[in-house]
Order: C-alpha cells, then sequence, then structure tokens
C-alpha cells in the first residue's frame, strides 16, 4: 500500500487546514489509518486513529477538541480536519495503516512521506 499524505501549509494561528492522505495499491478498508506527527527535534506523535469502517475514531490530547478525521472508503481517502491551530501544531504530519487500532507507531506497516505544517503566531 503507497500513501500520500497533503494538504500542508501555512496558516495563521487559530487558523484551519484540512489533511488528505490517498492510498493506493491495496485494499484500502483493510486498514485501521492513523495520523502522527513529527516536529523538529521530537519523537513522532500519535493524533489519532480511524477505524477500517470509520465508525470508531480515537483522538489523542494534543487535539483532541481541535480535531476531525473522517474516511471514504470509495476513494481510498482519509481526511485530518484541524481548528484552531496554535504555533506547537507545527509538525510533519504522517497518515499511516496498521491492520489493529493502535497509537504505537511500530504498529503501522505502511506509512505516507509526511506533509509539512506550519502555524505562525
Amino acid at each position: 500500500v503507497q500513501l500520500q499524505a497533503y494538504g500542508g501549509g501555512l496558516v495563521q494561528a487559530g487558523g484551519s487546514l484540512r489533511l488528505s492522505c490517498a492510498a493506493s495499491g491495496g485494499t484500502f478498508s483493510n486498514y485501521n489509518m492513523g495520523w502522527f506527527r513529527q516536529a523538529p527535534g521530537k519523537e513522532r506523535e500519535f493524533i489519532l486513529v480511524i477505524s477500517r469502517s470509520g465508525a470508531s475514531t480515537y483522538i489523542a490530547d494534543p487535539l483532541k477538541g481541535r480535531a476531525t478525521v473522517s474516511r471514504e472508503n470509495a476513494k481510498n481517502t482519509v481526511y485530518l480536519q484541524m481548528n484552531s491551530l496554535k504555533p506547537e501544531d507545527t509538525a510533519v504530519y504522517y497518515c499511516a495503516a496498521a491492520s489493529s487500532i493502535s497509537s504505537t507507531p511500530s504498529d503501522y506497516k505502511y506509512w505516507g512521506q509526511g506533509t509539512q505544517v506550519t502555524v505562525s503566531s
């Protein structure tokens, strides 16, 4: 499975962004899809995961209340909507695919290349 994340960019604090992750080369609906981020000098951080069908989601504290996730299996795409962005949200954002619902990066078998999100103050 190949994943490509896109939609990042420069946004002012308080603004919004929607990231997308397009999958190809596999059966997208077989995978739970996670989003992670990594800021310079920091470890990769789990943001959220959405189940295969989209019926279940789990959002970690850093973006809880400010992020939503959705997927369209017919389009092999998962979306991350982020609102009320803060400068500390600046990072490279990655999508990833896993067989289980997990917050652990090592459980994810396939990774996108990442898209840069920069939030200015």
